[in-house]
């Protein structure tokens, strides 16, 4: 590491961690793609669903849908891969012998996918306002909180499940979970409004149910104060949930 500060630690990890990102066609391939595949796909299978009442639109609700599988494939399952990797490449083992501290190690490791993922996020929003007649963001100030607590809780969430991650290869069976169950349970393409109201009480303590209520509101209008805040309250439990996994159980060493 070159920089004398945190600043400095910071961008050459970050950069060091493009450049490894960037080789992996692979890993590119899926964090491009594959949201976008989604979203057409989702868009498809929407067409015929009933959600009337939900005040959500086909578009609407595939668009915003494809906000939480951006975080999810870029961010959650995309770390859990690297952090794997790095640990059992003895990198971050390396890192922790010199002046660069355990947080920066882990903010570095993750900023060029909390960027490309935030660039998809821009540009969803733009083709769905342009050209689905979505409009701008109704609520700014939500989004921007939806998005903020999706990735860092899904970053701590990545560096949590890394610890149970053996290899390179098992990272996408010890992400499946997580993604089937935000996929089916946490309003990712169909508001939780459409399902049993027991059903929707348990999907709502989902770790992606809250911030996907807030994106969606943020971006498409709607949602009430309690709503909200129960949203909220849940996003923050479950990060706080997710650092406390990270400081007890994360592994610096390659697991034998």
């Amino acid at each position: 590491m070159t920089g004398t500060t945190v600043q400095g630690r910071l961008s050459a990890l970050g950069r060091a961690e493009l450049t490894l990102l960037l080789r992996n066609r692979t890993a590119v391939f899926v964090a491009l793609l594959v949201p976008v595949v989604m979203v057409m796909t989702m868009k498809s299978s929407l067409d015929s669903a009933d959600l009337a009442g939900t005040g959500v639109t086909v578009a609407g609700a595939a668009l915003s849908g494809g906000v939480g599988m951006v975080l999810i494939q870029v961010v959650y399952m995309n770390l859990v891969a690297a952090y794997v990797a790095r640990r059992e490449d003895l990198v971050l083992k390396r890192l922790r012998t010199g002046e660069v501290s355990d947080r920066e190690i882990l903010i570095g490791t993750a900023m060029p996918s909390l960027a490309l993922a935030l660039a998809q996020t821009a540009l969803m929003i733009s083709v769905g306002s342009a050209a689905f007649g979505l409009g701008g963001p109704r609520r700014p100030d939500l989004l921007a909180a939806g998005l903020l607590m999706g990735a860092v809780m899904l970053t701590a969430l990545a560096a949590a499940t890394s610890a149970m991650t053996r290899t390179v290869q098992t990272a996408q069976l010890t992400t499946l979970p997580l993604f089937l169950v935000s996929m089916v349970g946490s309003g990712l393409f169909v508001p939780l409004k459409v399902l049993p109201d027991g059903l929707a009480s348990v999907c709502e303590l989902l770790p992606v149910t809250g911030v996907m209520t807030l994106v969606r509101t943020g971006w498409l209008g709607g949602g009430e104060g309690a709503e909200l805040l129960r949203a909220g309250m849940s996003a923050l439990a479950w990060t706080g949930f997710a650092v406390f996994a990270v400081q007890r159980w994360f592994r610096w060493e390659p697991r034998r």
